[in-house]
């Protein structure tokens, strides 16, 4: 309660936000590309990094949310959270079926392991759908990835230009190294370093800077548009941009051509030109900086038909085949078809067909074809120029992961396999979003006519399970 003073107008008293979900996401978006991937928490039975952990909390604070009505938290249909329940439920009856024969008991861990995994994956996809309920709380999330990215992008420049690696200084107490052999963190190609910054291999940095890219020129033309300051997000994209080249991964460069072609489809011609331009620029810079650098770009993909790594993933087809013909349903289990132990399948498709048979693979794919579709639909839906262009980054986003399954076994890597969780539940945040930007006018004109209507719309929850009216997120 503020005393009043005579004479003197009483300052508005601005209660401190709290914690909801779109903080929480944040945090494990921080923590994720913050702390390095090859370090588990010390003293659990299973090799869990602290980004797993948080996410597996995050699936505790949705479950709870759920059982209350106070939360803010979305409880109404949403064809993003139905597809990841699809895929769970896929996950488990494949994990049931398989564990129920035999299994070397190093391959039955490992499918324990993998099933706690996919758990924090379904996790990040519900927090963000029915938690995230503003697109101020949804910025939040995705500058905090961007941030995160440019940091990764950072180390990833330190090691590419300096040979300089951070991960060494960044061992915290509580942790330790998660594998008991040394991954390094810089290898080799065409007498170039490449780098991985935080993430496990350079393979998985670089696709998953080509999805952070897009990411941060939106949040750059946003601020922009709306008048704020544009030059940090750009920034980060630029630094993000050079951990792409450093990471000298192919795979990369096609899952960002693939994106760039969604974006420049669906740009205004203002917005085509000035990345046009930003990309001849950059090309420049990379041309001073480093190098040799697009020379090897170029060779990699001219020579593409003689390039060992492509021959490599190409001859195991047969070995793929036939695992999969002993079990083309259910597969021999999740995360049981691992390296030193088989042969390694440089593609997500070919694997996933071994390891959780087609069910699991239709599954894999379905979730991400499921964000994509609705991210496009709330582009058709929504007029806010904002609201269109994010989810045309979000579709462009998530066709990278799509693209990069057939040049690497994508799920095998944390890192990039939960950011695009995390893009998948931003597409089923904003569809939540628009269903409700839609519905408000009508209920307002309901109110307005009807006196009995308008008491009861406050307290009543929104449509499609979006909470209480008093609370926009949880």
């Amino acid at each position: 309660m503020t005393a009043r003073v005579p004479g003197l107008t009483a300052a508005p008293v601005v209660a401190p936000r709290r914690a909801d979900a779109a903080t929480l996401a944040g945090l494990f978006a921080l923590v994720l590309l913050f702390v390095p991937a090859r370090l588990a928490v010390a003293g659990l039975p299973l090799s869990l990094t602290p980004a797993e952990i948080v996410a597996l909390s995050l699936g505790v604070v949705w479950a709870c949310a759920q059982m209350v009505s106070t939360t803010g938290v979305a409880k109404g249909p949403n064809p993003v959270r139905t597809a990841v329940f699809a895929y769970a439920l896929v996950i488990l009856a494949v994990y049931g079926y398989t564990t129920s024969l035999y299994l070397p008991s190093d391959e039955l861990n490992l499918a324990d392991h993998t099933l706690v995994l996919y758990f924090g994956y379904v996790s990040l996809v519900l927090i963000m759908c029915d938690g995230v309920g503003t697109r101020e709380r949804l910025d939040f999330v995705l500058k905090a990835l961007v941030a995160g990215g440019t940091f990764a992008a950072a180390v990833a420049l330190l090691q590419f230009r300096l040979d300089l690696d951070l991960t060494q200084y960044l061992q915290l107490p509580g942790l330790r190294p998660s594998s008991t052999e040394e991954v390094p963190t810089v290898i080799s190609r065409s007498a170039l370093r490449r780098v991985s910054g935080t993430l496990g291999h350079p393979i998985e940095f670089g696709a998953l800077s080509a999805m952070l890219l897009p990411l941060a020129a939106h949040l750059g033309f946003q601020a922009h548009r709306r008048g704020q300051g544009a030059v940090r997000w750009w920034l980060c994209a630029a630094v993000i941009a050079a951990g792409l080249m450093f990471s000298v991964s192919r795979t990369a460069v096609l899952g960002l051509a693939g994106a760039g072609l969604i974006l420049l489809v669906g740009w205004n011609n203002r917005r085509r030109l000035a990345a046009l331009v930003a990309f001849g620029v950059f090309l420049g810079v990379m041309k001073v900086l480093a190098p040799g650098l697009l020379g090897t770009f170029y060779n990699l993909f001219a020579g593409a038909g003689e390039d060992s790594s492509i021959i490599y993933r190409t001859h195991d087809y047969p070995w793929a085949i036939r695992e999969f013909e002993r079990s083309p349903i259910f597969g021999r289990g999740p995360g049981t078809w691992y390296p030193y132990k088989h042969q390694v399948f440089d593609n997500q498709y070919l694997l996933s067909l071994v390891e959780t048979g087609l069910l699991g693979m239709l599954g894999f794919v379905g979730v991400i074809v499921t964000g994509i579709v609705v991210a496009l639909r709330v582009r058709r839906m929504s007029s806010d120029p904002d609201v269109r262009n994010l989810a045309l980054t979000v579709a462009a986003c998530l066709l990278i992961p799509l693209l990069g399954a057939a040049t690497f076994d994508l799920l095998s890597f944390p890192g990039i396999t939960s950011v695009m969780f995390l893009f998948v539940g931003t597409a089923g945040a904003l569809l939540r979003m628009e269903r409700r930007a839609a519905q408000t006018p009508s209920l307002a004109l309901r109110s307005f006519h009807d006196p009995a209507d308008r008491s009861r719309s406050l307290t009543a929850p929104t449509g499609n399970g979006h909470g209480s009216a008093r609370s926009g997120s949880s």
